[in-house]
């Protein structure tokens, strides 16, 4: 059973990461890029050239755990800047980026009209 330990901070790596890395070239990445520490059980994004995937680093009391998510339709909207940097997430940011919904600017789809 896979169990990531709940927490408030979650970090999106800003730029595009190379999708072939693996755990430990992300944590890695972690410390030397952003100048964090991988295992204090935060929750580290990162997006590929094209956009349509991320992968997710999290450390819980066992160990390393790395999720993947692709995109069939579209591209997840993340920050562009030149360097390499991290930006703080809330968990609802997280929720509506891991649906392909733009966590910047969220908006409503739906709008119920007045019966009458």
């Amino acid at each position: 059973m896979i169990t990531v330990v709940p927490t408030d901070q979650i970090y999106l790596c800003c730029g595009a990461t190379d999708m072939r890395r693996g755990i430990n070239s992300l944590a890695r990445m972690v410390q030397q890029v952003l100048a964090l520490n991988p295992h204090t059980g935060a929750i580290f994004c990162f997006r590929g050239r094209k956009g349509h995937i991320i992968k997710i680093l999290a450390h819980d009391d066992q160990g390393f755990c790395m999720f993947t998510k692709r995109l069939t339709d579209g591209c997840f909207a993340w920050p562009t800047t030149k360097d390499q940097v991290a930006v703080s997430l809330t968990k609802a940011q997280l929720s509506l980026l891991l649906e392909g919904i733009d966590w910047r600017r969220p908006s409503k789809t739906y709008r119920p009209r007045l019966a009458g």
